[in-house]
């Protein structure tokens, strides 16, 4: 990182904790207050140099996409990193009212997950306990894919009756229905509508 000033390899560094700590990309106000600069300009500032000298990958157009490289890792041996977009949060437990919000993204090593994201793929955070009888809990992300027709047993993000949920997908005599995975939860039957949101393909549990 010989082309890089003193600031700009401690930037590079603060945002290369994050990822590996959190698995997400600070925001520029989060850059700027860590460092107490006056103004989100000077953050910007040594973002964009970072980006210009090959130190950070910029995967898509979204905020929080920006990815380190890292200058001692030849590129044929560095793992292949995905950027998941995280779509607010979805209730593990009695149905929410729908409500998505882009709250950053998440980066995720694609050969230890086990997955290949696409533009579909999208992350959910958990609140609630109510699917702990499959090992989701509280605080962590679900990994889902829209678009995926759902069998029986996919945990999925529905919209059932106008509510967000998280549950086990299940057919009844050609009806379907939600299971929880937790006995103090009943299940749902739809009482007008249920639409699959999405099918969940993996599980990210972050380090406290």
């Amino acid at each position: 990182m010989h082309s890089a000033t003193k600031r700009q390899r401690e930037v590079w560094e603060f945002i290369r904790s994050r990822q590996e700590r959190f698995g997400t990309t600070p925001s520029i106000r989060e850059i700027a207050g860590h460092f107490g600069f006056l103004s989100p300009n000077a953050a910007q500032a040594h973002v964009q140099a970072l980006r210009h000298k090959g130190l950070l990958k910029t995967h898509s157009r979204r905020a929080r996409s920006a990815q380190v490289v890292d200058p001692h890792f030849p590129e044929g041996e560095r793992p292949a990193i995905a950027t998941i977009p995280i779509y607010g949060e979805i209730p593990a437990g009695l149905p929410a009212d729908n409500s998505q919000e882009n709250e950053g993204c998440v980066l995720i090593d694609v050969e230890t997950l086990g997955i290949k994201p696409s533009a579909r793929t999208f992350a959910l955070k958990v609140r609630g306990d109510s699917m702990t009888g499959k090992g989701i809990l509280d605080g962590d992300l679900a990994v889902v894919e829209h678009g995926i027709q759902p069998r029986a047993g996919d945990t999925v993000a529905a919209l059932i009756d106008g509510r967000v949920t998280l549950k086990t997908f299940l057919m009844q005599r050609g009806k379907p229905y939600l299971r929880a995975e937790n006995p103090r939860y009943p299940d749902l039957a739809p009482q007008e509508e249920l639409q699959i949101q999405g099918v969940m393909v993996a599980l990210i549990r972050k380090r406290k």
